[in-house]
């Protein structure tokens, strides 16, 4: 996953839009957009790396969301460090809380990497990368990543940004939305020189690396898949599209999977997270839904996220 834009809570109707491409080896062995179980864990619908066993964008029924990029630094990876595609199902296995996985990752020793984990049952999410100390908590907003920092202001996240933005004001339905955003993610103009970042790698290389869309000249090297979470608000209750199209070296031609999620990311309560039902696996296909049951009837929350809880200012002596 090498750019992405993430809006939460900023349209009533779709409070939820992620919009992603992918860049990686064409010769790298990828499965397609499906539901897969990483073994004794909840299962998990994603698009899967074959050769590591990961996934750089997945999420679960629970309402776990995660996604990973690499920090672009002008140095060889480490070939022995661990992939960071495993990531991403270690936060969607759902056994660890936000603390216990930071650490776990920090220790981990993989090559530079961000990361965006959400838990929706908690109303939480954060962004985190091997740069920064601590997870930073992110609240209702429209963000950017590339491979630089969060909101790190490269020409493509910006543009990216911006079109979400505008997709969200002009959209009347979820097929203008849709089409509207995987318009953006095909952007194959690249960035003027003089915008470009400075990651230590030729320029070259840079200019190569600054579209939205991106394809090497040598064909080895591209944007291999475009995906949407798409939430929508549906007579009071929350359903989410979840698409992939898929691009080979070369070809015009894009294939396309989704899947649909009812009442999907469950909602924090004010007295703990819903309890959702537990599903059994779902096949692959071109079109897939997954089946729910209705949550307990509690209280719920209007946002996806909780409001952070404002500290307390010391009293005067």
């Amino acid at each position: 996953m090498c750019l992405v834009a993430l809006a939460i809570e900023q349209s009533s109707r779709f409070p939820l839009v992620l919009a992603a491409n992918r860049d990686e080896l064409f010769g790298r062995a990828t499965a397609r957009l499906g539901w897969w179980s990483p073994g004794n864990a909840p299962d998990i619908l994603s698009g899967r790396d074959l050769e590591a066993g990961g996934t750089w964008l997945g999420l679960t029924a629970a309402g776990r969301l995660a996604l990973v990029t690499n920090l672009r630094r002008g140095i060889t990876p480490d070939p022995q460090a661990p992939s960071r595609g495993g990531i991403v199902p270690l936060w969607l296995r759902g056994e660890l809380p936000a603390d216990r996985f930071w650490m776990q990752v920090a220790l981990s020793g993989h090559n530079p990497f961000n990361v965006i984990a959400a838990d929706f049952r908690l109303g939480e999410c954060y962004w985190g990368s091997s740069d920064t100390p601590s997870p930073r908590r992110l609240e209702r907003g429209l963000y950017g990543l590339s491979n630089g920092a969060l909101d790190e202001p490269w020409p493509k996240v910006l543009r990216l940004k911006a079109q979400v933005r505008a997709g969200l004001d002009m959209a009347t339905t979820l097929d203008t939305l849709v089409q509207h955003l995987f318009a953006a993610l095909a952007d194959r103009d690249p960035a003027p020189d003089d915008e470009l970042p400075r990651t230590g790698v030729p320029l070259a290389r840079e200019r190569e690396l600054s579209p939205a869309f991106i394809l090497t000249p040598d064909l080895r090297y591209g944007t291999r898949s475009s995906t949407l979470v798409i939430t929508e608000r549906v007579n009071k209750r929350l359903v989410t599209h979840v698409l992939e199209r898929s691009f080979t070296a070369g070809s015009k031609l894009a294939l396309l999977r989704r899947s649909t999620l009812h009442d999907w990311p469950p909602r924090y309560t004010v007295n703990g997270p819903l309890e959702t039902a537990s599903t059994g696996p779902v096949s692959e296909g071109e079109v897939g839904e997954l089946p729910t049951e209705s949550p307990l009837k509690r209280q719920r929350a209007r946002g996806l996220l909780k409001p952070a809880v404002p500290r307390r200012r010391p009293r005067a002596a």
